[in-house]
């Protein structure tokens, strides 16, 4: 198949496409009227109006409600190397301009126009995901690009694996595969973050093995930890312990991290040692939801509590139930609050909206009988870019709030 070949014309419906034309970058199999000409699924494809009207360039796969995926808008534009090396310099020029980059998102998907496609970097390790067959087949290209493009900044890379293991990928009729591309390496990557050291296990980590969007809500938790010199933190779902080793090199004198997995709390505490933080930074292997109404029964309070989740719903089916998830925690997380202490709460599910969960923290407080200053408001890093035209972008919420009993 030849990558940059464009032989057919994908017709939309007349009326369809709003998202696409509001700026968005997909297509679903309900919005097409017609395909015309030979295509080979994960190939490019010319995508234009029901009046013939070009409305961009990308690669289609049949085999999936959303049939295409929109590289370029422009008329006259050409998918080739050099179209994806522009696009590959055009996010690392971004990454550069604001953030730290020592380890960051470097390619972000839709929001960075390469639609299906995520790559972090970690320290000299590059770790990619790609999710759709159309993306899959320029990634040899995309990334040969990107090694080029680093090495030309001085960035040199070690290694580079491959966390495609997603179940969505089964949606596209590709298989999951994690492994090497090119030659194994140590996959035990240790990076520092806001002045944290942590060891990142590329290969049996989470994703693509660190969550890095949280990058700079870990350092307003520090900054917080470091004024306020808290006696006692609870950090829930804490997985690698980056929210509560932030607590812990800030000067808390006690911190608790809680996670359900076994791996990720082993993870931490190999993450608190690293850091000369084992004397008072200590991990926990529980259920958070068990163990919340617990601590409130045996009396325990704490200056800081933190409530990192993983997302509890990924479609708009389950949001109803996510909402009890949300609101149960939150409803928990403030019981254990001192009066004047603070509250850090967020969510990563794209569903569940900013309103929505702004609503369910305030039903929860009331719940609590607990009033909320808000302290700040805050989402991902800005190496994982908002894109206004792309929803799905945006998807995490993130609070403090100083916590006051009912007066």
């Amino acid at each position: 198949m030849d990558l940059f070949k464009e032989n057919a014309v994908v017709r939309i419906r007349k009326g369809a496409g709003r998202s696409l034309k509001a700026g968005g970058a997909w297509i679903y199999d309900n919005e097409i009227e017609a395909i015309q000409g030979e295509f080979e699924n994960g190939g490019l494809v010319r995508v234009e109006d029901f009046d013939g009207y070009c409305l961009g360039h990308g690669f289609i796969n049949t085999r999936s409600k959303l049939t295409v995926r929109l590289l370029s808008r422009r008329k006259d534009a050409v998918i080739d190397e050099v179209f994806l090396e522009q696009r590959v310099k055009a996010a690392w020029d971004y990454r550069k301009a604001t953030v730290d980059t020592s380890s960051c998102r470097v390619i972000f998907g839709e929001a960075d126009f390469l639609p299906g496609l995520v790559v972090d970097k970690f320290s000299d390790v590059l770790v990619v995901e790609s999710l759709a067959l159309g993306i899959d087949r320029l990634k040899p290209v995309i990334l040969d690009k990107l090694l080029q493009v680093l090495a030309k900044d001085g960035v040199n890379i070690r290694g580079v694996y491959e966390r495609s293991d997603a179940k969505v990928r089964l949606q596209e009729g590709m298989e999951r595969f994690k492994g090497f591309i090119g030659e194994p390496f140590d996959t035990k990557v240790e990076i520092v973050e806001n002045g944290v050291r942590y060891l990142v296990d590329v290969e049996d980590g989470q994703k693509t093995g660190f969550f890095l969007d949280q990058k700079y809500n870990r350092l307003a938790v520090q900054n917080l930890c470091r004024s306020l010199a808290p006696e006692r933190v609870l950090d829930c779902f804490t997985h690698t312990g980056s929210f509560a080793l932030n607590a812990g090199l800030a000067g808390a004198g006690q911190v608790t991290g809680v996670d359900a997995s076994l791996l990720a709390v082993d993870q931490a505490t190999e993450n608190a040692v690293l850091n000369g933080l084992s004397d008072r930074v200590f991990f926990l292997c529980a259920d958070v939801f068990d163990l919340l109404p617990k601590l409130e029964k045996d009396g325990e309070r704490y200056d800081v509590v933190i409530l990192d989740p993983p997302a509890f719903t990924k479609s708009r089916s389950s949001i109803k139930q996510a909402v009890k998830g949300y609101r149960e925690i939150n409803l928990r997380g403030l019981k254990l609050v001192k009066d004047g202490g603070y509250l850090a709460t967020c969510s990563c599910s794209h569903f569940m909206d900013p309103e929505l969960f702004t609503k369910t923290i305030r039903e929860a407080a009331s719940g609590a009988h607990k009033r909320l200053r808000q302290v700040e408001y805050r989402t991902q890093a800005a190496d994982h870019p908002i894109l206004w035209a792309a929803e799905e972008s945006y998807y995490l919420k993130f609070y403090i709030f100083q916590v006051c009993d009912e007066k």
